[in-house]
């Protein structure tokens, strides 16, 4: 057992991918990102290779610069449902890479339905 967190990762995130694409073909793919200072997130079109909408804790005008916390994944997921809307995108599959599904991945998860967005 030599694997060390990286390829864990590595193998977990391409376990996930691989089987949403073959269960959620044709919608579009809720990609998550966290490090170890924000998290950001995108609504990409993988037919077309085009990101729909975006949001970060980057950004100035949703108030949490630099954070990575809870509440800023709240924050961050209400911002991808609001734009998800805007450019009419109703549903799409939520793609948490190699994270587990737990903790401010899930906070993100659950604050983009409540506003509205299928996953």
């Amino acid at each position: 057992m030599a694997n060390t967190k990286r390829e864990l990762f590595l193998k977990r995130r391409m376990r996930v991918r691989n089987k949403l694409r073959s269960v959620n073909a044709g919608r579009l793919r809720l990609s998550v990102h966290r490090s170890s200072k924000n998290i950001s997130v995108q609504l990409i079109d993988d037919v077309n290779g085009v990101t729909v909408a975006s949001a970060s804790s980057l950004e100035k005008d949703l108030g949490v610069v630099g954070k990575n916390n809870i509440e800023a994944a709240k924050v961050v997921g209400v911002a991808i449902a609001e734009r998800a809307k805007k450019a009419g995108v109703e549903a799409a599959y939520f793609d948490r890479g190699g994270f587990l599904f737990h903790g401010k991945i899930k906070a993100l998860a659950d604050a983009a339905r409540e506003a509205g967005l299928k996953i």
